[in-house]
């Protein structure tokens, strides 16, 4: 879905989208054991600073009963930083993200990513 919405808006003349993941936090055996797909290799991990060059982004995760993967928000809570400074202050941002199944709280996850 990432890539679709990266395509789409490097598609608008002067626009250009970089596609980034966030750091994974579950050890590998974890991973292995729940069969995880591999992560992509051609998409570089993102720190936090990085979002201060942007002119604004879009974020997407996977979401589980309402809720944004932890990845995720271990990312957000480590841009602590740049919200006190407002760093961030006038960048259009947005999210998107996927669930499983019709009952996997797409309604909730919108509510409980900005809050």
């Amino acid at each position: 879905m990432a890539r679709e919405i990266q395509r789409g808006a490097n598609s608008v003349e002067g626009v250009e989208a970089t596609l980034w993941q966030v750091a994974e936090t579950l050890p590998s055996i974890v991973l292995q054991k729940m069969k995880a797909p591999p992560k992509p290799d051609d998409v570089p991990l993102i720190r936090p600073e990085q979002l201060v060059e942007a002119d604004g982004f879009l974020v997407g995760f996977p979401s589980r009963f309402g809720v944004m993967a932890a990845q995720c928000k271990a990312f957000f809570d480590a841009t602590n930083s740049l919200w006190e400074t407002q760093a961030l202050a006038g960048k259009p941002a947005g999210i998107f993200w996927s669930t499983g199944f019709h009952g996997g709280g797409q309604e909730l996850t919108a509510l409980t990513a900005i809050t």
